[in-house]
């Protein structure tokens, strides 16, 4: 039979919008009804009902080679990488080429290490694109034992435009995984790899060749380059067992399966920015299918999951990368990120709490746990969680700004103005400058009536760094207010809310500095829009739905005057 190309997957609007109006579970026992529910599951990002349901759609049209790719699709996103084989074969024995259909079974065929059936598909033509199948090629002919054949390969690929970075990082952990550790690391030493970006990977990889040959003092010195302190778990301990002169294992690559499983990691990592996650989740899943202690394909898969909104196969997902290994507690901390998402805020608190008693010494953890518990309005908690953060610092570092910062924040909510000030100008002595938290002290001391010329300073120094910030500029705005400056204050504040224009807080200022000018009519529709704009189940601590409907009733002179403050000051002649 002659062989036909599937075209490709693409969405059709008006099939979704159709199918958006369907209810799936009612309609899905039969061929329009599963089809309609699978394509509403895909485009939701819902793989296991997709799966689901075209393998139920394909029952009445078992013949039908678009459904039947769907279903591979399906089942390779789910990380159903056998069922997603199975129906690939499918296709290919009606005549299909179909790439994602290649996809599945060049993983099914590394997995089994026939690199002498990868070499035959790949020399067919059944590619999946130019990097993948050179790639490939050269850790198939590694895996027949022909490092010759695997090297005139890696240099095929090179000269391919753009690709000689991806040969040459390949080529190195090739000669790594036989034990020529000398050669890997030339490959990593020479010119020819300069376009070689050192990813953290990379440089663990490289720190372990370099530890092969005795060169432990220069993985050290190449870690503190790449990553200066505060660094990841994994790094720190690797750096340690360096320091201490340990000769470390080479783990990266151990065989030309594991090889293959690193094309497709590799792959996942260069599409990550450029191709939908939708997309680059299916190299990551054949990653780890090829390799399934592959701890960052776990992550990255995990991670693109949570993008894609799946949290629960998120969670499930972190919870596959074990205890002992050195990237449990970035796993902990994306669960715990995902069962944020869900709203189980008690689980991502447990997850915390008991990642702190094992891994309480890491900043991660506890500003993790901090950025929690002041999400959750738990201030007192978030202080100390914060205060543990920082106590796990040996000498001041850059990184410790934020921290102040979130402490700050939690200080100020909780009523501890003193303590807040002193974290905020801390933060600033550590990084001057910081937009962010010049904003924030800079306004809460208009809000405190404290200092503010020096405040109104900060602010405007805020917005001169961030101008499309409109919560900078509302700040600015409000302190011009504050300070009785009130036409100066209406430029500002016009502008927040154009950069801002369904922000509850910013329409109320706007209201209010419309009525110190005397524009009263402007002053009462933009206390309305504040109204129209407010998220009843989750109001700003900065907005009183009920003060601003008593401004609406009796104006903002009476309200001032109900709650004992100081009156506006008398517009400028002319206003």
């Amino acid at each position: 039979m002659a062989s036909r190309t599937l075209g490709p997957i693409r969405g059709a609007a008006l099939a979704l919008a159709f199918a958006a109006a369907v209810a799936g579970p009612a309609v899905a026992n039969s061929l329009s009804g599963g089809y309609l529910a699978a394509r509403q599951a895909s485009f939701l990002g819902d793989f296991k009902a997709a799966a689901d349901y075209y393998e139920r759609t394909i029952a009445f049209d078992p013949d039908n080679p678009a459904l039947v790719e769907r279903a591979v699709l399906a089942n390779l996103s789910l990380g159903d990488i056998d069922h997603a084989v199975a129906l690939a074969n499918r296709l290919s024995e009606a005549g299909y080429q179909s790439q994602v259909g290649h996809m599945a079974q060049i993983a099914e065929l590394a997995a089994t290490d026939d690199f002498a059936g990868l070499i035959a598909r790949i020399e067919e033509g059944s590619a999946i694109g130019p990097l993948v199948d050179g790639l490939t090629r050269a850790w198939s002919e590694l895996g027949q034992g022909d490092m010759t054949a695997a090297q005139a390969a890696f240099d095929a690929l090179g000269q391919e435009r753009g690709l000689r970075s991806f040969a040459e990082y390949h080529r190195a952990m090739a000669l790594a995984s036989v034990g020529d550790f000398e050669g890997a690391e030339a490959v990593f030493a020479a010119r020819r790899a300069g376009a070689m970006q050192l990813t953290r990977r990379a440089v663990m990889a490289r720190s372990e060749m370099l530890s092969q040959l005795g060169r432990q003092a220069e993985a050290v010195a190449m870690i503190d380059e790449g990553f200066p302190e505060p660094r990841d778990p994994a790094l720190e301990v690797m750096r340690k067992r360096l320091v201490d002169g340990e000769v470390l294992p080479f783990t990266y690559v151990r065989s030309a399966r594991d090889g293959i499983a690193e094309v497709f990691y590799t792959l996942a990592g260069a599409l990550s920015s450029e191709a939908n996650d939708d997309f680059t989740l299916l190299y990551a899943r054949i990653a780890e299918y090829l390799r399934p202690d592959h701890s960052g394909a776990i992550l990255m898969t995990a991670s693109l999951l949570e993008s894609l909104e799946q949290y629960d196969l998120a969670v499930a997902e972190y919870k596959k990368v074990p205890r002992e290994d050195p990237d449990y507690h970035a796993a902990e901390l994306g669960r715990a990120d995902a069962l944020r998402a869900q709203d189980k805020t008690d689980a991502a608190i447990e997850v915390l709490e008991q990642l702190a008693s094992t891994h309480g010494g890491e900043a991660t953890v506890q500003s993790a746990l901090g950025d929690l518990l002041r999400q959750l309005e738990r201030y007192d908690e978030a202080v100390a969680a914060y205060t543990r953060a920082l106590a796990s610092f040996d000498a001041e570092n850059p990184a410790q700004w934020f921290l102040y910062y979130a402490r700050g924040i939690s200080n100020e909510r909780r009523g501890a103005w003193d303590d807040a000030e002193s974290d905020f100008r801390k933060a600033l002595d550590i990084n001057p400058g910081q937009p962010q938290v010049l904003n924030y002290l800079g306004y809460s001391l208009v809000e405190h009536q404290q200092k503010l010329d020096e405040a109104l300073a900060m602010i405007e120094q805020a917005v001169s760094a961030q101008p499309q910030s409109g919560y900078i500029v509302d700040s600015l705005g409000w302190a011009l207010y504050k300070l009785g400056r009130y036409e100066e204050a209406v430029v500002h504040m016009e502008r927040a809310a154009e950069l801002m224009a369904v922000d509850p807080v910013v329409n109320d200022h706007l209201g209010d500095v419309y009525w110190a000018v005397g524009r009263e009519i402007e002053a009462k529709f933009q206390w309305q829009r504040a109204l129209s704009f407010v998220d009843w189940e989750d109001a700003s601590d900065e907005l009183d739905p009920e003060r601003i409907r008593e401004k609406l009733r009796v104006g903002l002179d009476q309200v001032l005057a109900e709650e004992g403050q100081p009156p506006l000051k008398v517009a400028d002649e002319g206003n």
